[in-house]
């Protein structure tokens, strides 16, 4: 947000307002050390049960992000909200992450590593994941297109890590368009990919949207997918390449 963040030298009491992220700080070891997460920070579980609730990811509870008094506050321009992060940053440090792809999912890793100052459990995070990517089996790639939303239909198109990640998966995204346009089902038809991937976040897909889609596609290869392994940007990643490799 080309903001310039004096951050502790060791912060003690860190806000996480973003789900991958705040599974990172629990794979970095930082127990105590983070006090507060968002509702849908539901990595790891413990932490979900534990960790004092501070909103969501684009509607903050001040009064009680307040009432913890955080020495850092870590955020993502894509999943938080401007008005909220500009609010934050008059009185706390809050660091920003912005991921487009992979590299930059490395880059926030190693970063976030320095401003917490467990570099070493950073760069091995960062080596497994590539290690993973790396042993990635070929597969001829299907024409796909990703839905996160339904009323209306939601892809993610280019410029997206999502993007990114179905090539990783073996498939080919349809849509041109760049960030997440919307699509009707008249659209959706005349695309006509091979293959549908209907993910479980943030729109909660199930087994009856596939038969929807279905009705009107029915050579069309309509599947669920995890959310979280095409999406999450953290620690996560260390899982993403073996459910890749899997998918059909």
């Amino acid at each position: 947000m080309g903001r310039k963040v004096e951050v502790p030298s060791l912060p003690q009491r860190i806000v996480s307002l973003v789900p991958s992220q705040t599974e990172l700080l629990y794979d970095l070891g930082l127990g105590d050390r983070v006090i507060g997460v968002t509702k849908f920070c539901i990595h790891p579980s413990q932490w979900h049960e534990s960790k004092t609730f501070v909103g969501g990811t684009k509607q903050f509870k001040f009064d009680v992000i307040d009432e913890l008094k955080p020495d850092l506050i870590i955020g993502n321009k894509e999943e938080n909200y401007i008005e909220g992060i500009e609010e934050l940053a008059k009185k706390y440090p809050v660091w920003m992450s912005d991921i487009l792809g992979l590299d930059q999912a490395f880059d926030m890793i190693l970063a976030i590593g320095n401003l917490v100052e467990e570099r070493a459990k950073s760069i091995s995070i960062v080596e497994k994941v590539k290690e993973g990517f790396a042993s990635l089996p070929y597969k001829s790639r299907k024409k796909a297109l990703y839905l996160i939303w339904k009323k209306p239909y939601m892809g993610a198109g280019r410029a997206t890590f999502i993007d990114e990640m179905m090539d990783f998966a073996g498939f080919e995204n349809v849509l041109s368009e760049t960030r997440y346009p919307e699509l009707t089902l008249e659209a959706i038809q005349d695309i006509n990919p091979e293959a549908i991937l209907l993910s479980s976040e943030p729109y909660p897909f199930k087994e009856k949207h596939i038969a929807e889609l279905k009705t009107v596609l029915p050579n069309c290869d309509v599947q669920l997918v995890d959310g979280e392994m095409f999406s999450w940007y953290g620690s996560r990643l260390m899982q993403a390449p073996a459910y890749f490799a899997d998918l059909k």
